[in-house]
């Protein structure tokens, strides 16, 4: 068994690097807000649908394990359904963030492909975002405006949020031999991306970001 073990090691340590490639990405996500709302209670929002799309690029750091950094363009949000007086008000939340992940990724082969398992965190920021409100019939819409706290003079049209977040990526995928591959995601947001809002001192809400997708690629 130490025999075999050693040759395997030295066959590993011998054995040729891939080669760093370039790649294209895009997929549908499912997104949601989780965490607690303005009395501390957990939230109960719905999933909405969104996309991201970017490029990314994998480089080889051992034999089957990669670095991939990557820039996306993706979408997140929620619905969430709620009484106001005695009418239900359904509000919906839709933010486009510049998305930066770095993965490490491990891709043995399997079959005539490889298996794609991997993790890392990303950092995102957000550049564009739309509220829409639906009471009694009618239906407002405001733009997102990006703060960290919002003071008591500022407007009252828009709705609010914070610009940056980051949490960590899991992905587990396979990659065809003719180099298309099929991707699962899960992400979880590890910052609250709710502003603080110095006219409610007791506002205890804390609101991050999480959701999972599927996504097809292709590396050149």
């Amino acid at each position: 068994m130490m025999a075999m073990i050693s040759a395997q090691a030295q066959t590993d340590a011998t054995a040729p690097l891939g080669r760093t490639t370039f790649g294209f990405r895009a997929g549908v996500n499912w997104q949601n807000f989780n965490g607690k709302d303005e009395n501390g209670n957990m939230l109960s929002n719905q999933l909405v649908t969104r996309f991201h799309g970017g490029v990314n690029v994998e480089i080889p750091v051992a034999v089957d394990f990669y670095i991939q950094p990557g820039l996306l363009y993706a979408t997140k949000g929620s619905l969430r359904k709620t009484m106001q007086n005695d009418q239900p008000l359904h509000a919906t939340a839709t933010i486009g963030y510049v998305e930066m992940p770095v993965n490490l990724l491990y891709k043995p082969l399997l079959g005539t492909g490889h298996l794609i398992v991997g993790f890392g965190p990303y950092i995102a920021y957000g550049v564009w975002g739309k509220a829409r409100y639906e009471l009694a019939g009618t239906t407002r819409t405001e733009d997102v405006k990006f703060k960290n706290t919002v003071e008591t003079g500022d407007r009252t049209d828009v709705t609010y949020f914070r610009p940056l977040d980051a949490g960590a990526n899991l992905i587990a995928g396979y990659e065809f031999s003719n180099r298309i591959s099929f991707q699962l995601n899960a992400q979880l947001g590890m910052l609250r991306v709710n502003p603080t809002y110095k006219m409610n001192p007791g506002d205890q809400s804390s609101v991050k970001n999480t959701g999972f997708g599927i996504s097809v690629g292709y590396r050149l």
